[in-house]
């Protein structure tokens, strides 16, 4: 009965060491996931910034005003963990 345990929990252990091999090569795929949006949208807003080059207007102004408010609202929701 002993022998019957104890092949049952090498099996055991064996099968969630192949599954945790396979899971940690996923492990930082949400950071990378992340740090690529971010590089998207300051790309975006470069070229915004690029476009409205030289022009003064009130909706330029304005524009830039929004956006600065929706970034200093986004980032004042990020926690860490």
């Amino acid at each position: 009965m002993n022998a019957l345990m104890g092949w049952l929990y090498l099996a055991v252990d064996r099968r969630l060491r192949a599954i945790r091999r396979l899971l940690e090569g996923e492990r930082a795929q949400g950071t990378v996931e992340y740090v690529g949006l971010i590089l998207l949208v300051s790309l975006l807003m470069v070229g915004m910034v690029a476009a409205m080059k030289g022009f003064n207007g009130k909706q330029g102004t304005e524009l830039a005003g929004v956006i600065i408010e929706k970034i200093k609202q986004a980032v004042n929701q990020v926690s860490f963990r």
